[in-house]
């Protein structure tokens, strides 16, 4: 797929995930925030979810409040990607690993979708 051909994707970096993730995100071509860069910090799910959906941004998080899909409707948001590593990976791996997922994931839209990304595993949760 050409670089003209690809979906426009803009990350928004939850607080409860490395802070570096996006400058590495940037460093490697994605448009990322982090929400402690835009005045965030702290804020409850419902703001961040809100700040997300405003900016068109898909939401990167560990909360798994987020992969509740009653709460979070798929179909309804820009996308969700929920983040299920243990504390012991390192903090570069956890950024390579989304890194290798958002790879994988190329050529795919990310609206309203709930993309789960494990060691090893990446799930996509559609629309039915």
């Amino acid at each position: 797929m050409s670089q003209a051909n690809q979906p426009h994707w803009a990350f928004l970096i939850d607080e409860d995930m490395p802070r570096s993730l996006a400058l590495v995100l940037r460093m490697n071509n994605y448009d990322a925030i982090d929400v402690r860069d835009v005045g965030l910090r702290g804020r409850d799910d419902a703001h961040v979810f809100a700040y997300a959906q405003t900016h068109q941004r898909t939401l990167i998080t560990e909360d798994l409040g987020f992969a509740n899909i009653i709460q979070f409707p798929l179909g309804t948001h820009v996308g969700i990607i929920v983040c299920r590593f243990p504390n012991s990976v390192p903090t570069p791996t956890v950024n390579q690993k989304i890194l290798d997922a958002l790879s994988a994931l190329t050529g795919k839209t990310l609206v309203g979708i709930l993309i789960i990304v494990e060691p090893g595993k990446i799930r996509v949760r559609n629309k039915p």
